[in-house]
C-alpha cells in the first residue's frame, strides 16, 4: 500500500507541473545590426532547452511569418516598444528581452559576462542606464543593484568588489558605512598582492568578484570587450547581454542587449531573464531596499555631492554638497502628457532635469531617459522641431 501511496503522489506532481504556468519572456527583434532571423533561432533554442518557457517574439509581420515562435506584429521598435510594455502591465509578459531602450533616471541594468582568465561568470553593475546623477551616489547603487540581481539568481552572498576608477574609494567608504549599519555585503579581495575590494584590470580578467561595481559607461565599454574581443567587435558572441534594468522604482522587468548582440547572448539573456522571473526580481528589489532604508541608507547617501563631476563627491561630514541646478527655482509643473517617441540626444546627464523643465515652460511635453549612448530627453513627433530649437536658444545642444 505504500508503494501505491508514493506512485499517486509522483503522478500528482506530475500532473500538477505539467498545469503550472508557463513564464512568458517577449523579444523584440527589429532594430538590430544582425539579421532577426538569427535572434529568433536563437529565441527558439532557448524555448526548448528551457522547461516551462514560452517565448514571444514582437516584431515585423513578414518575418514573424516564417516563424515557429508565437509572434506579436510591430512595424519597428519603438512600436515593439510599447506594445511590451503594455503586455508587461497587463501581465501578459513575465519578462521581456530588447535593444535600445531608455530607462528613467534612477534604474541602471546589471550585465553578466564571462570572464576570460577562469572562465568564471561575473555579474557588471551597471551596465546601461543611470542610477543617479552624481558618480558616486550612482556607484553605491550600482553595487545594491548588483547584489539584488545576484540574490535573485539565487546567490545569497555574492563577492563584491569595486573597479579602480574615479570615485571608487570613495564609493568604499560608503558601502562600507552601510555594511557597518547592518546590512550584509561580502566585499571581494583583489588577487593583486595588496589585496582590498578595489579591484585591478586583473581582476576583470579572473574574474576575482562575483558582482564588478563600475561606472555605467565604463561598465558598457567592459560589457562589449568581454563579449566581442574574439570576433572582432562587431558581433557579440558570450556572455548573458546587459541585463535587467534595476532601480526602487522598477515595475517591470525588462532586460537589454546590444544592437550587436549575437545569437549566444540572445539565448543568454532569455535565461538570465527567466532566472530574475523565478527570482522575484521585482520583490527582491523591494525587500532590499526596505532594509537598506531602515539602516539609513537614505542619509548616508546625502553626503555625497549631488550632481558633481568626477573626483569631486564629498563624503558623509565632509560639509560640502553641491545642489543640483535645477533644484533652485526652475522646477515647474508638466504640461499634459504625451506619447513621446522622438529623442534629442546630447545633452549632459547633468542637466537633462533642467533641460526637461525649461521645455515645459514652453508647454512642451518631455520625459528625461538614460540609453547606451547617454542621456536623451524624450518628445512627441510634432515638438521635435521647436524643442531643438530652445534647447539650442538656451544653451543645451
Amino acid at each position: 500500500m505504500a508503494l501505491d501511496r508514493a506512485e499517486l503522489f509522483y503522478h500528482l506532481a506530475d500532473a500538477l507541473e505539467g498545469k503550472r504556468k508557463k513564464i512568458k519572456i517577449g523579444i523584440t527583434v527589429s532594430g538590430g545590426e544582425h539579421p532577426p532571423e538569427m535572434l529568433l533561432f536563437a529565441a527558439r533554442k532557448a524555448q526548448d532547452l528551457l522547461d516551462g518557457v514560452e517565448v514571444i517574439a514582437l516584431g515585423p509581420a513578414e518575418t514573424l511569418a516564417k516563424e515557429s515562435l508565437k509572434g506579436v506584429p510591430a512595424d519597428c521598435l519603438a512600436d515593439a516598444h510599447r506594445l511590451m510594455e503594455k503586455m508587461l502591465d497587463d501581465g501578459e509578459l513575465d519578462a521581456a528581452v530588447t535593444m535600445h531602450y531608455n530607462f528613467p533616471l534612477g534604474i541602471s541594468t546589471v550585465g553578466r559576462v564571462v570572464t576570460p582568465g577562469k572562465g568564471r561568470p561575473m555579474y557588471i553593475a551597471t551596465t546601461t542606464g543611470s542610477a543617479a546623477a552624481g558618480r558616486v551616489e550612482a556607484m553605491v547603487k550600482n553595487a545594491i543593484y548588483g547584489i539584488i540581481a545576484a540574490r535573485a539568481a539565487g546567490d545569497e552572498n555574492p563577492s563584491l568588489g569595486i573597479l579602480n576608477l574615479d570615485g571608487a574609494r570613495q564609493a568604499e567608504r560608503l558601502l562600507k558605512a552601510i555594511k557597518d549599519r547592518g546590512y550584509d555585503i561580502n566585499f571581494a579581495e583583489s588577487l593583486r598582492a595588496d589585496g582590498g575590494c578595489i579591484m585591478r584590470g586583473n581582476d576583470l580578467l579572473a574574474g576575482s568578484c562575483d558582482i564588478m561595481v563600475t561606472d555605467t559607461l565604463t561598465g558598457n565599454l567592459l560589457m562589449k570587450i568581454f563579449s566581442a574581443y574574439t570576433t572582432g567587435g562587431d558581433y557579440e558572441a558570450s556572455g548573458w547581454g546587459y541585463g535587467p534594468g534595476i532601480g526602487e522604482n522598477a515595475s517591470r522587468i525588462i532586460l537589454i542587449l546590444s544592437r550587436a548582440s549575437g545569437a549566444p547572448v540572445m539565448e543568454g539573456a532569455i535565461r538570465y531573464a527567466v532566472e530574475m522571473v523565478r527570482g522575484n526580481l521585482l520583490e527582491k528589489t523591494r525587500e532590499e531596499f526596505v532594509k537598506l532604508k531602515a539602516l539609513g541608507f537614505d542619509e548616508i547617501l546625502k553626503g555625497t555631492a549631488e550632481g558633481a563631476p568626477a573626483g569631486q563627491d564629498s563624503l558623509p561630514g565632509a560639509g560640502k554638497t553641491s545642489a543640483m541646478p535645477w533644484k533652485s527655482g526652475l522646477s515647474v509643473s508638466p504640461p499634459p502628457k504625451k506619447a513621446v517617441t522622438e529623442e534629442i540626444s546630447g545633452i549632459d546627464v547633468l542637466q537633462m532635469e533642467e533641460a526637461a523643465n525649461t521645455l515645459w515652460k514652453s508647454n512642451i511635453y518631455a520625459e528625461t531617459g538614460m540609453g547606451c549612448t547617454g542621456p536623451v530627453i524624450l518628445v512627441a513627433g510634432e515638438d521635435l522641431k521647436q524643442a531643438v530649437h530652445i534647447l539650442k536658444a538656451e544653451g543645451y545642444l
